[in-house]
């Protein structure tokens, strides 16, 4: 097989074959093939869609082109959660330890920042020490005693998608649906999963702003997973202003933590619901409850009983990380410099440009431009004021924090334009529309208010 004549082929509305499209990722994982053809095809895929026999060879292909986990004796389900990416999103956080306290196993497999959108592992790194680069089988032995891992792929597990993920964010390809749906299911599927649950982002801070769109990945999700045999659920949830109080990479994970410990804040309700709801189907999809409602209560006992922090924390420390910064979470947060945003006028905050924000945290310095770049573990921002809020003239909007003042100008001016405050307040997009599941699709359609929720 020729590249030139694959790219060709794909580029005029061909569909690939297996063996081909077999060819195209070896050639990934391997990398015989030069990255500039690769990303040829990548924009032509893009461009042109998959079809679902392209997906699926695609997705399977991806799976096994290097090692999977094997979960063999373990004697638990196997579960994991994965979001399409957003800002502030660290549910992660929340949902591995309470799902795993809740007596399933949670191998969880994890992402750098892509784009405007954090990424786990950075801000699993902010804890001194934390690994997230294991081995399968220093991962299994971690999952053995905790029943949760967090961590990245290792060198030998999907090797061609950490290859294509990378293009992708260099080449304006990551928005395709086909591209993300193989990427996110083939590292899930290798991770040998009994049941898996999706929060697929909409809305001004997702990559597919959309809903339909969403709701089109959402489903391409959902039937790869039940496909090959793992019970799949998907949330279409609210990306219009960040998740809870914080997005960075140190204080998102401080933020996680002081839930988990059960002291809640009004601005990271949101957070805490939607963690609640996502591990409440991670819980149902283990086995452990008779649907999700009952999940979600279990959830919650987890939290009050301090079984979901103790599993965080001896996870952390399994894995290398200094549990000690947990002692004084906010004195650990060290950046070199802070700054204020402040509100021009007063009025109610109307609307969010929620992608311009996580371009603004990226700015300070949380994210990267390239990939390999390094982080800065106390970038980021902590939101005063959400959708809906009240505000006067000169009130603080937010803080934020960078290692190098010079980041601040251009973080400040994007913060400016993406924070739009009106005489009266909009409404709020519901934080959960739809739920697709392999046996049909469940409406959503609230959050409740603040003073109603338990």
């Amino acid at each position: 097989m020729h590249v030139i004549d694959l790219i060709r082929k794909k580029r005029d509305g061909g569909e690939l074959t297996a063996d081909e499209i077999g060819f195209l990722v070896c050639g990934a994982a391997d990398q015989s093939i030069p990255e500039a053809q690769l990303g040829a095809w990548l924009m032509a895929a893009f461009l042109r869609g998959l079809s679902d026999t392209e997906l699926a060879a695609l997705t399977k292909a991806m799976r096994f082109s290097g090692e999977t986990f094997d979960h063999t004796g373990l004697g638990r389900a196997t579960v994991d959660k994965h979001s399409t990416g957003g800002v502030g999103d660290k549910t992660s956080f929340l949902v591995a330890p309470i799902a795993a306290a809740a007596g399933v196993a949670v191998p969880m497999i994890s992402g750098r920042a892509l784009g405007h959108t954090g990424g786990t592992l950075d801000k699993l790194e902010s804890i001194p020490g934390y690994r997230t680069q294991l081995s399968l089988a220093e991962a299994r032995r971690v999952l053995e005693e905790c029943s949760v891992t967090m961590i990245g792929q290792t060198k030998n597990l999907v090797p061609a998608d950490r290859v294509l993920y990378d293009l992708r964010d260099r080449t304006g390809t990551v928005e395709s649906p086909w591209l993300i749906c193989a990427s996110i299911m083939s590292k899930k599927l290798a991770a040998g999963l009994n049941g898996l649950v999706l929060d697929v982002k909409t809305g001004s801070g997702a990559f597919l702003k959309d809903p339909a769109a969403a709701r089109f990945l959402a489903g391409l999700m959902v039937k790869t997973g039940e496909d090959s045999g793992t019970r799949t659920a998907a949330l279409l949830t609210s990306m219009d202003q960040p998740l809870g109080r914080f997005a960075g990479n140190w204080v998102e994970v401080w933020e996680s933590v002081e839930l988990l410990r059960g002291r809640r804040h009004p601005l990271n309700e949101d957070l805490r619901e939607l963690s609640l709801v996502l591990a409440g189907w991670m819980i149902h999809l283990g086995g452990k409850a008779a649907d999700a409602v009952e999940g979600r209560a279990i959830a919650k006992t987890k939290i009050v009983d301090g079984s979901a922090i103790e599993v965080f924390l001896r996870m952390v420390t399994a894995q290398g990380g200094d549990t000690r910064v947990f002692a004084d979470p906010e004195a650990f947060h060290t950046p070199k410099f802070r700054r204020e945003l402040r509100a021009g006028r007063s009025g109610f905050v109307a609307c969010m440009n929620c992608e311009q924000v996580g371009w603004a945290v990226q700015r300070l310095g949380a994210g990267r431009e390239k990939a390999g770049e390094p982080v800065a573990a106390h970038a980021g921002i902590e939101m005063l004021a959400k959708l809906g809020s009240g505000v006067q003239a000169g009130q603080p909007l937010c803080f934020m924090f960078a290692d190098e003042e010079a980041r601040f100008a251009e973080a400040e001016q994007l913060l400016t334009e993406a924070i739009v405050i009106e005489d009266a307040p909009e409404g709020i997009p519901p934080l959960i529309g739809e739920i697709l599941t392999g046996s049909g699709q469940i409406l959503k359609n609230s959050f409740p208010p603040p003073l109603a929720r338990t």
